[in-house]
């Protein structure tokens, strides 16, 4: 027996046999062409997109019944960048100037690409350099007389632990239509499509394994456990006994928090908590409202500019909102755009350079405050969506006061052009603001006093506060939410706003992890926003929580300058 370690990104514990699925290996081999084949070369390369894009549309019109809105709107982002006009002009432009064939030019146009986004600090970005080199493969696949649509999973066996270096978001949609186990890739990360998609599904599965699947073969007995990121290769009779236990305990609480599920969120002396649903797509209101979330906390506004050359204009975006707010009586909070120099919305076209620390550069209300273009018609359509519904507006990144200026200037110039253009809005719309820089947070009474309410962005906030990146495989085991610092700069936000009588909440990741439940209630927070996914499992923790026994070990584990006393405090805690 011995183990394997990646990134768990799925639900759950399989327990099954391994099966080795490999795309095809294309050498694509690079020779000359004669000046005179530049325009057949180029128009082979046109006519393989063109196959591309056709199969792939009717393949994924024909997974459209299997998957969610969510998985709609991955596989529609992948059309579009087989459809990118750049794709073609690119590669065409290599075939030119080299004199090479279609398919070696495919390939040197992926590799730059993929260099580029490689570079990138921001994970989202990152992630994009794997699916750039899916979405080429699917077009390389047609210039090499192979089906683009073409299913690789004939044959399998119901259970079996599919074992392979990547995935399409179809092939994975594919798995649950063949009941498999689980999934393991060398390739991934925790916010890539296909962990995006296996959360949907809930599916287990394993990310990021970096080659490790060489290690693998047919037939090998396998324990897949999501959650911890281990996989377990020829179990021993005690492994196996200790994991069965486990994955049978698993199914358990998963019926004993359906049932749950529409009991109110109250701690054992009576305290009443608000959960919420974090949301990407508009789509994902749905399963939150079936996972009886008690509002959208975070919904984030980026999904509708990436993947696509221009910005979505005012009309565009006062659809999707209105659509959203009229789709639901639950109080919607609405980030406005977290873009930056990296996250642009055509990959950098625009004349717009990449940072060199982008998490340090021009992002989210700077961006927006530096090009009014871009944010006042997202500003509009909010206002104009109002009508419809009870939203709230969140403005992230603030760092100063300075922000706060300006942004409440454009607020007014927004409030008097609808004004002036007799368009319906409500003008008393809560405006707050996402404390995820250190400096927010140390000055958060400053910002309570200017602001409805304080929203604490819990991932980008460790990570300034420890000088960490929390994907960097050196050092992500110092990312630590329960480190002294960031417990007390978490409790100095909460103060601040209950000092100032207005609502706060956490948005980030700490928000659905249990661990941190009871000790964020001690400290006060009584609003939280998650995955809609663990709700219910942080309701049970809420359920089974008595603050007034938290607190005064919450107000030791802030005081204590003992590593031992600290590890002890939080077992205490959490036992």
């Amino acid at each position: 027996m011995f183990t394997l370690h990646g990134t768990g990104v799925g639900f759950g514990i399989a327990i099954g046999a391994a099966r080795l699925i490999r795309r095809p290996d294309q050498e694509v081999l690079e020779y000359s062409i004669l000046p005179e084949q530049v325009g057949q070369e180029i128009q082979r390369l046109t006519d393989g997109i063109h196959s591309a894009t056709e199969c792939l549309s009717t393949y994924y019109e024909d997974l459209r019944e299997e998957s969610t809105d969510e998985v709609h709107a991955i596989l529609d982002a992948h059309l579009l960048m087989v459809q990118d006009p750049i794709l073609l002009e690119q590669s065409a432009l290599i075939i030119r100037e080299r004199l090479v064939n279609a398919e070696f030019a495919l390939q040197l146009h992926c590799e730059n690409l993929q260099a580029v986004f490689r570079d990138i600090d921001d994970p989202y970005m990152r992630s994009k350099s794997d699916e750039i080199s899916q979405v080429i493969g699917r077009i390389q696949d047609e210039l090499l007389g192979q089906h683009a649509g073409q299913s690789s999973l004939e044959g399998i066996r119901e259970g079996e632990i599919v074992v392979t270096h990547d995935l399409m978001p179809a092939d994975t949609i594919e798995y649950k239509k063949y009941r498999v186990g689980a999934f393991l890739t060398n390739l991934g990360g925790p916010i890539s499509h296909t962990a995006i998609l296996a959360r949907s599904m809930q599916i287990p599965a394993i990310v990021g394994l970096h080659e490790g699947i060489r290690y693998l073969k047919t037939g090998d007995t396998l324990i897949i456990d999501g959650k911890r990121g281990v996989v377990l290769v020829e179990p021993d009779d005690a492994a196996l006994d200790v994991y069965e236990k486990r994955a049978a305990k698993i199914k358990r609480v998963t019926r004993e928090l359906e049932v749950i599920k529409y009991k109110p969120a109250t701690t054992l002396d009576g305290q009443t908590v608000e959960l919420n649903a974090n949301i990407e797509f508009a789509e994902e209101l749905k399963q939150s409202l079936e996972c009886n979330a008690s509002g959208i906390g975070l919904y984030r506004t980026e999904s509708l500019y990436m993947n696509r050359r221009d910005f979505p204009d005012e009309a565009e975006q006062f659809d999707v909102y209105s659509t959203l707010l009229n789709s639901t009586e639950r109080p919607v909070t609405i980030r406005t755009l977290d873009l930056g120099a990296d996250k642009q919305v055509d990959g950098g076209r625009r004349n717009m350079s990449l940072a060199t620390n982008p998490a340090l550069g021009r992002r989210a209300i700077r961006l927006c405050l530096h090009d009014l273009t871009l944010f006042k018609p997202q500003l509009r359509a909010l206002y104009r969506a109002s009508i419809y519904g009870d939203l709230r507006i969140m403005v992230p990144m603030i760092s100063s006061q300075d922000e706060l200026d300006q942004l409440f200037i454009v607020l007014d110039e927004i409030r008097d052009e609808l004004t002036r253009e007799n368009l319906p809005f409500k003008p008393h719309i809560p405006v707050g603001g996402m404390i995820e820089v250190p400096a927010a947070a140390v000055t958060a009474d400053m910002f309570a006093k200017r602001l409805d309410f304080l929203s604490i962005g819990t991932n980008d906030l460790i990570q300034y506060t420890l000088a960490i990146d929390r994907i960097d495989d050196e050092v992500n085991y110092l990312y630590d939410p329960l480190h002294p610092a960031v417990l007390r700069l978490v409790k100095s936000v909460i103060d601040a706003a209950q000092n100032a009588g207005i609502p706060v909440s956490m948005c980030g990741e700490m928000a659905g992890d249990i661990e941190c439940t009871r000790i964020l209630l001690a400290l006060g927070l009584r609003e939280f926003s998650m995955d809609s996914t663990v709700i219910s499992e942080v309701k049970q923790r809420v359920r089974g929580t008595r603050i007034g026994e938290m607190e005064p070990i919450v107000r030791d584990l802030l005081t204590t300058n003992e590593s031992d006393r600290y590890r002890d405090l939080i077992q205490l805690i959490n036992g």
